[in-house]
C-alpha cells in the first residue's frame, strides 16, 4: 500500500527481531493501495510483509488479524501474522499498530480467464465456510452506514447527472437492506476487496488471498458481488462477462450452495458493490492523504461499472433445484 509513513530499516529491524523470524536482510516500500502502509520485508528465514495501519485502531485491529490466523489455522491460504514471544500478534511501531504477515508466493492474474475466476469462486466459499465459527464480532466497517455518511461528503465535487446516479442507488440500497429477502441472506465474516490485486496465483495454482482489512461480518453475497464486479468484467467498459461470472458462481455454488434468495438478490448486491467502490474512490480521489507513494484509483471506473449493473442486471441459474 501507499507509504504514509515512513519507517526506516533499523526501526523494522528491531520489531522483526522480536518474533523469531530471522534477521531483517531487505526492506522496501510496496507503492500500491491507498489505505495503509506497507514494506516487503525479507529475512534470513522467508519473506514477510510488514503493515503500519493509518486508519484503523487497535481496537479493530484484532478481529482482522485473528480472522487471518484462523483461516490459516483451517487450510485456507492467507497470510499468517507473526507472534512475538507473548503470542501477541498485534504490534506497535511509530506509535502505530503494526503487523508482520509472511508473503505469499505467486503473482497476481490481472487478466483471469474462465478457469481463475473459477478458482477464486471455489476458494471465496471455502474462506466462508471456514469463517462460519470464527467467535468475533465486527461489522463491515464500509458498509451502508458508511456510505450514507460518505455521500454527501463527495456530493459536491459530482456533476448533475452523477450526483443524481448516487443518491438514486444509494436510496435503492437502503429499500433492499430493509427487505425480508435481505434479513434472510447468509452472513458470516467476509474479506469485502477481494479485487484482481489482493489474489496470488503460480502458475494454474491459487496460493493465496490477503488483505483482509476490510473485511466484516455482512451478508456473503456482498463478498461475491464485490468479486463479480471486478474479476469478471471489461475493465474498459465494465461491462460483465458473463462466461467468467457464470464459472464464477457456479464454482462457489458447488462448494457452498446459494440459496434461493442469494440468486433473487445477486443483482441488487452487483448494484451494492458497485456503489461501495464508487463512493471509496471519489473519496480518495477528492479528499486525498498525505503520502509518499499514493497512487489514488480512478472513480469514474465504478461509476461505470454501476451504470452497466442498473442498466443490464445480471442473473446466475444453477444447474440444481435450488434451495428456499
Amino acid at each position: 500500500m501507499a507509504v504514509f509513513t515512513e519507517v526506516s530499516f533499523d526501526e523494522a529491524a528491531a520489531l522483526v527481531s522480536r518474533l523469531n523470524i530471522g534477521e531483517l536482510t531487505t526492506l522496501a516500500g510496496i507503492t500500491s493501495g491507498i489505505e495503509n502502509t506497507n514494506y516487503f520485508a525479507d529475512t534470513t528465514q522467508g519473506r514477510y510483509v510488514l503493515t503500519l495501519f493509518e486508519r484503523l485502531t487497535f481496537e479493530q485491529l484484532p478481529f482482522y488479524l485473528h480472522l487471518m490466523k484462523h483461516l490459516a489455522d483451517r487450510a485456507i491460504p492467507v497470510p499468517g501474522p507473526q507472534a512475538d514471544s507473548s503470542g501477541e500478534i498485534l504490534h506497535t511501531l511509530k506509535g502505530k499498530p503494526a503487523a508482520v504477515v509472511n508473503r505469499l508466493r505467486g503473482r497476481h492474474h490481472l487478466a483471469p480467464d474462465t478457469a481463475h475466476c473459477a478458482s477464486v469462486g471455489a476458494m471465496l466459499a471455502r474462506m466462508h465456510l471456514a469463517a462460519l465459527d470464527f467467535p468475533l464480532q465486527q461489522p463491515n466497517l464500509r458498509g451502508l452506514a458508511w456510505w450514507a455518511e460518505t455521500v454527501p461528503v463527495v456530493l459536491p465535487y459530482l456533476a448533475p447527472e452523477q450526483a443524481e446516479l448516487i443518491t438514486q442507488e444509494l436510496a435503492y440500497q437502503r429499500h433492499v437492506a430493509t427487505s425480508a429477502a435481505f434479513a434472510e441472506l447468509p452472513r458470516g465474516p467476509i474479506h469485502a476487496d477481494l479485487f484482481r490485486d489482493n489474489v496470488m496465483f503460480e502458475g494454474d495454482e491459487l496460493t493465496g488471498f490477503f488483505d483482509f482489512y476490510f473485511a466484516g461480518v455482512d451478508c456473503q453475497l456482498f463478498d461475491i458481488a464485490v468479486c463479480l464486479n471486478d474479476w469478471c468484467i471489461d475493465l474498459e467498459s465494465g461491462r460483465l462477462v458473463e462466461e467468467r461470472a457464470s464459472a464464477f458462481v457456479a464454482a462457489y455454488d458447488a462448494v457452498r450452495a446459494l440459496t434461493g434468495g442469494e440468486l433473487r438478490l445477486l443483482p441488487a448486491m452487483l448494484r451494492a458493490g458497485a456503489l461501495r467502490f464508487w463512493i471509496s474512490r471519489l473519496w480518495d480521489y477528492h479528499l486525498p492523504r498525505d503520502a509518499s507513494m499514493l497512487q489514488a484509483h480512478d472513480p469514474t471506473h465504478f461509476e461505470r461499472v454501476l451504470r452497466g449493473r442498473v442498466e443490464t442486471p445480471w442473473h446466475f441459474t444453477p444447474s440444481r433445484a435450488i434451495a428456499p
